[in-house]
């Protein structure tokens, strides 16, 4: 199974879930678990997150299984901040917010848009590692899982700026899967922007949004036909796919449409996409007088979408629709009997009030998301800038100022000590830049900095203090641990391949530190240490432990010496 392998396994499986029923959705998701360990253990970090985002959503799509997402989500946000993966940690967020939705807690989720959001636009760089077509479809894939919570939640002003960023990003490189999942969704917003319309007395602006709808449903014929999704071969996607049946009928409601609505309500599928199918049947039913059939449709569905969290405003359409046709009954059963309308006139009035309010709270969502989504942006910027004061730019390792606070803050912690603390300096770097250039000198530098890091333990800090000097802070660590940790480190740059090191190699003075010692005092003493290990030839590391009239019991962690005089230890 190559990488490329798993990806497109991956892909497949997200595609079917959606339109499965219960007892295949486990069983794919048991099999995603099994493609995720599989690329755990080969440790490709991008790969990782990848098959974390498909575990996830397969678990958000299934019927009860959205809670069990949360831990892997929790996974991915941490493993994507780690590893740098800003589109896919945008994704994280989204896929967070679309578990908020289904929890009822709207505004959190839109929150977490805001975040998804803030991240994407500051990720207008294609990663040149992964390539421009690799780096588009994973934007349109974060844009999309953003555009999905959106569109649930009916901020569609919103989701259509992010589906249409999404639609550039893919626009060059995209194959029939894309091509096809861009029209549905655009169809299924569409639909539900159009009853959103209505709601509020809109209806030009809504029948053209249904009619925009449908013309997106003929176009989705042919890239459906080679899609990933499900299908019956030789069958018109408008027979397959219910919300792109529902678009032709709400553009023009009318018997022909009976047959194949009636047949999709059957079919899996998401349950707010049953409803835009079902509002769409009654239509057709009410269109040719059949109304109460048109009642019995919506209040059949009414009562199987009565658990279904997913689209907040689709059920209330659904209500809606209801109340419409059967205030329409009530009015016709008055003519018919010449009494009074039974629908309180009052009643009505008061419904057309409550949905303007509702207007005005979906612009409010619209107005809250882009003050959160610059709030995030403004944020992530401000602790990129208070990062990059505290990070050395040519090594990436935390700078002098960074290694100040780190020390003071080590040094007041009971639980660092003992706290080792060792400078290292590069031995033959010099001629480096004599004999080559300032910029291969920075080369080695960039090596031996990474060298260093990865030889040490992860709760270590490695610093740059300086030119090619660099500190290295190991608490909870006795020197004679210290010692073995520095040793690796200096065999690892002595084993380095000539062409990158340049021959260079490490000189290391370490000392503990003292109760009550300033960070100067510290850093003295080692600096004295290293200048011992220079003296007896370099690439080893010196130890400082004992001063005249000092005793080991003054160490902490350190074993009782039969010499209480100055000890260095040398270590090659």
């Amino acid at each position: 199974m190559s990488d490329a392998w798993l990806v497109g396994r991956a892909r497949e499986l997200i595609a079917t879930v959606q339109r499965s029923d219960y007892a295949e959705q486990v069983g794919i998701i048991e099999t995603l678990d099994e493609l995720l360990e599989e690329t755990q253990r080969r440790g490709e970090p991008i790969l990782v997150a990848q098959l974390l985002r498909s575990v996830c959503l397969a678990r958000l799509v299934t019927k009860g299984m959205a809670a069990d997402a949360e831990p892997t989500l929790d996974e991915m946000l941490a493993h994507t901040r780690r590893h740098g993966l800003a589109l896919l940690r945008a994704d994280a967020h989204a896929l967070r917010g679309r578990r908020l939705v289904l929890a009822e807690q709207e505004d959190a989720a839109l929150t977490e848009i805001a975040r998804a959001l803030a991240i994407l636009d500051d990720s207008a760089t294609p990663d040149v590692q992964l390539g421009r077509r690799a780096w588009d479809k994973l934007l349109a894939s974060a844009l999309i899982d953003c555009w999905l919570v959106l569109n649930q939640l009916g901020v569609y002003e919103a989701a259509e700026e992010v589906i249409s960023r999404a639609h550039q990003a893919i626009r060059d490189s995209a194959g029939p899967h894309e091509i096809t999942l861009q029209l549905i969704n655009r169809v299924k917003m569409m639909l539900g922007w159009g009853l959103r319309l209505e709601r509020v007395g809109r209806y030009d602006e809504a029948v053209e949004k249904f009619r925009t709808a449908a013309s997106m449903a003929v176009a989705a014929e042919a890239p459906f036909a080679e899609s990933l999704f499900p299908r019956k071969s030789g069958v018109p996607a408008i027979d397959q796919v219910g919300v792109l049946a529902a678009a032709l009928a709400l553009s023009a409601p009318d018997a022909a449409h009976l047959d194949r609505l009636r047949g999709l309500l059957t079919e899996p599928g998401y349950p707010h996409e049953q409803v835009i199918v079902t509002i769409a049947l009654a239509r057709c039913l009410d269109h040719i007088g059949r109304r109460d059939e048109a009642l019995e449709v919506l209040n059949a569905a009414r009562a199987n979408a009565a658990e279904d969290t997913s689209q907040p405003s689709m059920r209330l359409n659904l209500v809606r629709e209801l109340a419409k046709l059967e205030t329409h009954q009530n009015e016709d059963l008055a003519k018919e009997s010449d009494s009074p309308a039974s629908a309180p006139t009052l009643l009505l009035n008061y419904a057309g009030s409550l949905e303007a309010e509702l207007w005005t709270l979906r612009e409010s969502q619209i107005a809250t998301l882009t003050a959160r989504r610059e709030h995030e942006r403004l944020t992530a910027e401000h602790g990129e800038m208070t990062q990059q004061a505290l990070q050395d730019p040519l090594t990436g390792l935390p700078n002098r100022r960074a290694l100040d606070e780190r020390l003071r803050a080590l040094a007041s912690s009971a639980t660092s000590h003992p706290l080792a603390v060792a400078l290292v300096d590069l031995d033959g770097f010099k001629g480096v830049n004599d004999r080559h250039s300032h910029a291969e000198g920075d080369d080695v530098l960039r090596v031996v900095a990474s060298t260093l890091r990865d030889a040490l333990r992860g709760d270590d800090i490695v610093a740059r203090y300086g030119g090619d000097e660099f500190i290295v802070l190991l608490p909870g660590a006795p020197v004679s641990a210290a010692t073995q940790a520095l040793s690796r480190a200096v065999t690892a740059v002595a084993s380095l391949p000539h062409h990158l090191s340049h021959g260079v190699t490490l000189s290391v003075g370490l000392v503990s530190i003292r109760a009550q010692e300033r960070a100067e005092q510290v850093l003295s003493r080692a600096d004295a240490a290293m200048y011992q290990a220079k003296r007896r030839g370099g690439n080893q590391v010196a130890s400082a432990y004992l001063e005249a009239g000092e005793s080991a019991a003054d160490w902490p962690g350190e074993p009782a010496d039969t010499d209480p005089a100055w000890g260095l230890r040398e270590h090659t």
